[in-house]
């Protein structure tokens, strides 16, 4: 049995065109011409197509497709052999995948369960999910963001009443530490820079002092954090930011 271009591609899913192009490069040479002549492909012509294809959805380039089809020292069994090896790898992976997406879709249910009206009577104008499609975006594959949206999923309109007022009574005593001129490697300032790490360990995430400092150098970098602690009290951002790296650095951080 001989086929012809078009009803490869057919079999095969793939265009003529591909076809083509896998012969002009003498990755596929169709085995027999027709008196026209035109493309006639056999059953050893298929097999092969179907070796290509298989490697190509696993993403090697044509050229090492090639390298791998006709290398003298492999038969059909070391092929078999060899697909199935990449296609457990490949199941693993997509499973990890679905595993990360499940995760991702978890996640973006257990937002912060308020109504509108609960939002505003605890966060007033602030909405606590402003930025969490970035946020996300950003850290939606790490540890520390699923552990957030785990805890954030528990608690209640009087869990966030009462952490909204430790945030404010923080922001008001490091405003005044600002204002009275204390340095940020004070023991005052780097007491409240430990505050602030602690708070986060206690309501969202383990918060090590590496993450800290990186934490603290977004709030100068990310205009919009740097925005939120400036309008506690100018330069607070800034100030904030290097009482954390003097917090870690005493740590040992």
């Amino acid at each position: 049995m001989s086929y012809s271009v078009g009803q490869v591609a057919g079999f095969a899913g793939v265009t003529v065109r591909t076809l083509h192009h896998y012969d002009e490069i003498g990755l596929l040479v169709p085995g027999g011409r027709s008196h026209a002549g035109h493309r006639r492909y056999d059953d050893a012509d298929l097999e092969r197509l179907q070796r290509i294809l298989f490697y190509r959805e696993l993403g090697f380039p044509l050229d090492e497709v090639a390298a791998l089809l006709d290398d003298p020292d492999a038969d059909p069994r070391a092929h078999l052999r060899r697909q199935h090896e990449l296609l457990t790898a490949r199941i693993d992976k997509l499973r990890k995948m679905a595993a990360a997406v499940e995760q991702a879709m978890e996640a973006r249910r257990m937002g912060i369960d308020l109504t509108p009206e609960e939002r505003f009577e605890v966060f007033g104008d602030k909405d606590p999910e402003q930025y969490a499609e970035e946020a996300e975006r950003r850290w939606g594959g790490t540890e520390a963001y699923a552990e957030s949206q785990r805890r954030a999923a528990r608690y209640t309109k009087e869990d966030w009443k009462r952490i909204k007022a430790e945030v404010d009574g923080w922001g008001q005593r490091y405003a005044a530490v600002v204002a009275a001129g204390e340095p940020p490697a004070g023991e005052a300032a780097m007491d409240l820079a430990e505050e602030h790490r602690r708070h986060i360990g206690t309501y969202y995430f383990a918060c090590p002092y590496e993450m800290h400092r990186c934490l603290g150098e977004m709030y100068v970098a990310d205009e919009r954090f740097k925005a939120f602690y400036d309008s506690l009290r100018p330069g607070l951002a800034e100030h904030l930011k290097d009482a954390i790296l003097a917090n870690a650095a005493r740590h040992g951080g």
